[in-house]
């Protein structure tokens, strides 16, 4: 584990599924963690912030070691134009006031890093026969979208010489939250099934690993840039299914129809989250000195779901 003792690291977005547990990890390393909030701060490791209107004071930002953005709309969701708008103005507001913050600062004074999260939707959602990697090409349709303008508003960080990773982040495995929660039930009642084309490729990381992921990116001072935050090993959907049914057992033998997945998130959400197709490779991670804790998806499906 990379993180160090004594950092002290800011993050957005802490009380959600991957800013919980990177949370408690980095305090188990011995991290001093302060965290955003929208609402009147009630700790002394509170630091408020509003991306709507502006509000932040770089003077909190002053002195920490790295910060960790992790705040944005759910994607997980009916693709309204309402949606589409918080999904897209949440992130590029809140990326835009924390590069500003950051750079407003004298060099001195700046943290070391910024740590921001970003998806590998960048792709395109279907990109069949190919492995993915940071140097690939971008991709079409609305998270492509999103993701780009995201990742840009980090740009001044960077040039302003503040090591910057884009956290680009695959499927994340967790029965608290994510895409694997809504399946459970189905899986226990002996319903599941795979939710796509059997042969379409799944790009997956447990949320053990992904907190872990961040925590590396803070003090790994080689790693800078994009990178993919993916398991070591893509599977198909047909595998996907076939490994949770047999880490659960119970059987996984028919396809789940259509109409479910459209019925939560719509026909544009369905198209983007849940009949892709990318095989994203790991290696640039892996070369920077992550090492996984989880080395395949049976093993992340068993650590995640306490099934050792």
């Amino acid at each position: 584990m990379d993180a160090a003792p004594h950092r002290t690291v800011v993050i957005s977005g802490a009380s959600g599924l991957i800013g919980t547990r990177l949370v408690a990890l980095l305090r188990a390393e011995g991290c001093e963690v302060r965290r955003l909030v929208r609402r009147p701060v009630s700790a002394p490791q509170e630091i408020r912030w509003d991306p709507d209107t502006g509000l932040l004071d770089p003077a909190a930002l002053a002195g920490a070691d790295a910060v960790v953005h992790l705040s944005g709309r759910s994607i997980a969701t009916r693709w309204t134009p309402r949606a589409r708008e918080e999904i897209l103005g949440s992130r590029l507001r809140s990326s835009r006031l924390l590069a500003s913050a950051l750079v407003s600062l004298p060099a001195s004074e700046r943290p070391a890093a910024l740590v921001q999260a970003s998806g590998i939707g960048i792709y395109g959602p279907r990109r069949p026969g190919e492995m993915l990697d940071e140097d690939s090409s971008t991709g079409e349709g609305f998270l492509a979208d999103v993701v780009r303008a995201w990742e840009a508003c980090a740009r001044p960080a960077a040039d302003a010489g503040i090591r910057t990773v884009l956290v680009r982040t695959g499927m994340v495995l967790s029965p608290l939250g994510g895409a694997l929660r809504p399946q459970l039930p189905l899986y226990r009642l002996g319903l599941g099934g795979r939710m796509g084309p059997a042969g379409a490729m799944m790009s997956w990381i447990g949320l053990t690993d992904m907190a872990r992921v961040y925590a590396h990116a803070v003090s790994a001072a080689q790693l800078h840039g994009p990178v993919d935050a993916v398991g070591p090993r893509p599977v198909t959907q047909a595998e996907f299914a076939r490994t949770l049914g047999h880490v659960l057992h119970r059987p996984a033998r028919l396809p789940v129809p259509p109409l479910g997945p459209r019925l939560l998130l719509g026909a544009d959400g369905t198209d983007e989250l849940i009949l892709t197709d990318q095989a994203v490779s790991d290696a640039r991670l892996r070369a920077s000195g992550f090492v996984p804790n989880a080395i395949d998806l049976e093993s992340a499906l068993r650590q995640e779901l306490g099934r050792a």
